[in-house]
């Protein structure tokens, strides 16, 4: 029973996708669709939190659906904690880990041995992307 549970938490803090430091005092959590995107500060709001946030575990393969991805779980982010705003701060790539081959090959005959080798390797990108969680108050 014990091994299964390290494993259900461990499958569940490789999920972790997300996360904030509050900076602020978080609201009532409302739609990630009410969350407006902003580039630069708006005239008055308030900060609620710091986001990070990256693509990873998600079935996007492209730039734009990974960015769309980072986007998306930001947004979410700051709707559970209320924000009706998102103040980006760059979204940029991050290795998450590589894929690679190799193939290897000896004979030995006597006193004498020979060897031959081949590999590669590729980095496994995905996006991460991070802001501040902010509550846009009205003038």
């Amino acid at each position: 029973m014990r091994p299964a549970i390290l494993f259900v938490l461990s499958l569940v803090l490789a999920a972790c996708v997300s996360s904030h430091v509050l900076v602020g005092t978080p609201r009532p959590a409302i739609s990630p669709d009410q969350v407006k995107i902003y580039l630069h500060p708006p005239t008055k709001y308030e900060e609620i939190a710091i986001l990070q946030s990256s693509s990873k575990h998600s079935f996007t393969f492209s730039a734009q659906g990974k960015t769309d991805k980072v986007i998306e779980r930001l947004k979410g982010e700051a709707a559970e904690l209320g924000a009706n705003g998102l103040l980006l701060q760059g979204v940029g790539d991050q290795q998450v880990g590589a894929v690679g081959g190799a193939y290897g090959s000896a004979t030995a005959s006597g006193n004498s041995a020979f060897g031959f080798g081949l590999g590669s390797s590729a980095a496994v990108y995905a996006k991460a992307g991070n802001g501040l969680a902010i509550y846009v108050t009205q003038d």
